[in-house]
């Protein structure tokens, strides 16, 4: 199962591989998911949270 942030909702996205000859397939990119300890509603959970939302001050990890 992929992991999804829990503030953004960021998850992995599908799309084609290209090679030099055109040819298509199948592949993913996923987000820089970390699963890390924040402070929510003064208590402290285990969340998973993409790095984008940590840097951007969205999320109070605790100590």
């Amino acid at each position: 199962m992929a992991k999804k942030c829990d503030i953004c909702g960021k998850g992995r996205v599908f799309g084609n591989k290209v090679s030099f000859s055109n040819k298509k397939s199948n592949r993913s990119w996923a987000p820089n998911v970390r699963t890390v300890r924040a402070v929510i509603n003064g208590a402290t959970k285990r969340i998973n949270v993409c790095t984008r939302c940590l840097r951007s001050g969205k999320v109070e990890r605790a100590l």
